[in-house]
């Protein structure tokens, strides 16, 4: 086992880093793509 594996800074699981990454990267597009189809019906 090398010393990194014994020494390790968080022992946290990694999914729930993935899913908080995943549902920050897609709120942001969601809320891009509601803004520029509201921006749409107001110009139509």
């Amino acid at each position: 086992m090398n010393e990194f594996e014994k020494n390790v800074q968080s022992k946290r699981h990694d999914i729930g880093d993935s899913a908080m990454g995943f549902i920050a990267s897609f709120g942001f597009f969601a809320i891009l793509f509601i803004i520029a189809t509201v921006i749409k019906a107001i110009g139509a």
